[in-house]
């Protein structure tokens, strides 16, 4: 147990670079359970003009906890830098390939929804680490 919350700074490479590809699978598996990859607007029924997105709030609020249990993980054991680019950094990927896949007709204001996105992701995590790192043992 104790090794589960040793500083990776101060661990051996091997364990350090694991510990953190496995973080970052973690946040990409969680997204990719938690919001569709086909995030365009559909018409609820054929013909119809109310639109309706396939993303639910539960989705999103799954999302959201996961990213914030293993941003406070990450921010006791690593340095913020690592956290924000182990943590936030694999669903913002995954959501630009999403909507950049969309036609250009269809997306028109992805950038924009990517960027608000990804300033909330990391912002979030951001806020979660610096709080959990307030908990941290120093070990010394």
């Amino acid at each position: 147990m104790n090794t589960l919350l040793t500083s990776l700074p101060k661990s051996t490479p091997l364990p350090r670079y694991a510990t953190r590809l496995l973080g970052a699978a973690l946040a990409a598996t969680a997204y990719v359970v938690c919001i569709p990859w086909d995030l365009r607007n559909r018409a609820e029924t054929p013909g119809g003009i109310d639109e309706t997105s396939p993303v639910s709030a539960l989705g999103v609020t799954f999302l959201a906890l996961s990213l914030l249990a293993l941003a406070a993980y990450f921010g006791i054991r690593d340095r913020l830098a690592w956290t924000l680019l182990v943590v936030a950094a694999p669903p913002a990927a995954l959501l630009y390939a999403s909507l950049s896949s969309h036609p250009t007709q269809d997306a028109n204001a992805w950038p924009v929804t990517w960027a608000f996105c990804t300033l909330v992701i990391g912002a979030g995590t951001l806020v979660s680490a610096t709080v959990a790192r307030r908990f941290r043992r120093e070990d010394g």
